[in-house]
């Protein structure tokens, strides 16, 4: 038995972020170990979870993997953890088709109990009758409670503790108004001053919640049975297993790029690579020499921030050219793409920075808008899942490539191609959606992509 639950939003930017950062820093100050997940495939809060707690969080993705696999990596990471804690995606029941992808649907899978959390700047009691049919809508979804952000005043609080009451909710607390409890944008590198700001937000935001949310009461309400039980009918195949060569095991060596412009990945991506070899990091930022590997992995990130620095690691990014020649195993994601590509050009007038040219387009921030949304590559073993969210954009001179060069093309969630790609050079796969392998044996891209 130990505390388990999903924080949810009555709506999108209702605080849940604010909220779980200082519950998160709380309960650090009082020794417990918390483990930390994220629903849906975004990066940013697992990194502002990881600040507040300590703990390397985790995203759980319905759209990634089947009810078995989630389940599986829920137990995996919370084992050893005092207390599970899930920050949901969007609003509680925002999927995307229905519930399905939703916050709401993973509290299910997982089999916890959901804290509301409701933005009550313009709202008083008449959040009773939204709070009723949270609670009513969906029955098997289990609100024990729900916590306002953005109070005026304690006697503006009362008004809200009525309605939860009339709706026959828990009122659990509040978080105040405070405009320094501001997080950086979504599209921002983790450079040490936004650090700063993240620690300056979560440490502010647990002394609210010291002040005016019933900490052991959450911890009570939310006691449940761990691990939880998986679902009917059980997929054995979700253990991570070794790469044997003719009955011998042999690691291999692995290449990660990690630093303040590349640092975008799914935690059990990284597990998965470390499941069938050794991982070295490696600084695109500051490396000289690109590590001896038998795979690179080019996460996602923000080049475009660092474009000049990148620029000037020249040997690197001769390195990654010629080891790409040679047939070596590359994958990019994301902004990994632009160390690929031929340049990288960030502002209208501005200077066009040479990258390694293994691609011969570049990548260009100039007339970009946000390209986002979950991705989907029907292969002839399983589908491979991912999600899309970016600014960067290929610039290809008059859309020709060599022939040398493979193009997959990308669906979207509706079955409809999506305005994105993946780009095969030898043994280089790269495109800007972020791919889940959670459920993929990584070594057999190479067969199917």
């Amino acid at each position: 038995m130990k505390p388990q639950f999903l924080i949810g939003g009555a709506t999108s930017g209702s605080g849940k972020t604010v909220f779980a950062l200082g519950l998160l820093r709380a309960l650090k100050k009082r020794g417990i170990k918390v483990q930390p997940y994220k629903c849906g495939p975004g990066f940013m809060d697992t990194q502002l979870h990881a600040i507040s707690s300590g703990a390397d969080s985790v995203n759980l993705d319905s759209w990634f993997a089947g009810r078995t696999h989630l389940q599986y990596v829920y137990n995996k990471y919370g084992e050893r953890a005092d207390v599970c804690m899930i920050e949901g995606n969007s609003a509680l029941f925002d999927g995307y088709k229905r519930m399905q992808g939703s916050s709401a649907e993973m509290a299910q899978v997982v089999s916890v109990p959901v804290i509301l959390v409701v933005n009550a700047r313009s709202a008083a009691y008449s959040v009773a009758p939204m709070l009723y049919g949270y609670k009513l809508f969906r029955p098997q979804v289990k609100i024990v409670g729900v916590v306002f952000t953005n109070v005026s005043s304690p006697t503006h609080f009362s008004y809200l503790k009525d309605a939860c009451n009339d709706a026959g909710l828990n009122s659990l607390g509040y978080i105040p108004y405070d405009e320094n409890l501001k997080l950086p944008q979504r599209h921002t590198a983790l450079t040490q001053s936004v650090r700063s700001e993240i620690e300056e937000v979560a440490e502010k935001a647990s002394l609210y919640v010291e002040q005016n949310i019933d900490v052991d009461r959450i911890m009570k309400m939310c006691m449940r049975i761990f691990p939880c039980e998986y679902t009917l009918p059980y997929t054995s195949d979700v253990e991570e297993t070794g790469i044997h060569y003719d009955g011998i095991y042999k690691p291999l060596k692995i290449a990660v790029a990690r630093d303040s412009a590349f640092n975008l990945f799914y935690k059990e991506n990284i597990d998965r690579l470390s499941a069938i070899g050794n991982i070295t990091y490696f600084s695109p930022l500051y490396s000289n020499n690109l590590p001896e590997a038998d795979i690179v992995y080019l996460p996602g990130g923000f080049p475009e921030r660092f474009a000049r620095q990148l620029h000037r690691r020249k040997t690197l990014m001769k390195q990654l050219k010629d080891y790409a020649e040679k047939g070596g195993r590359i994958i990019a994601e994301g902004g990994g793409m632009a160390l690929l590509a031929h340049t990288l050009k960030v502002r209208e007038g501005g200077s066009t920075y040479e990258m390694s040219g293994i691609f011969p387009f570049g990548c260009t921030m100039i007339d970009s808008h946000l390209h986002t949304g979950y991705r989907i590559v029907e292969t002839s073993d399983s589908p491979l899942r991912g999600h899309e969210f970016r600014f960067l954009s290929v610039d290809t001179e008059n859309n020709q490539l060599p022939s040398d060069i493979k193009i997959i093309f990308v669906k979207n969630t509706r079955g409809t191609e999506a305005d994105t790609c993946i780009y095969r050079y030898k043994n280089v796969i790269a495109g800007f959606t972020h791919w889940y392998w959670g459920e993929t044996d990584v070594l057999r891209l190479w067969n199917y992509v």
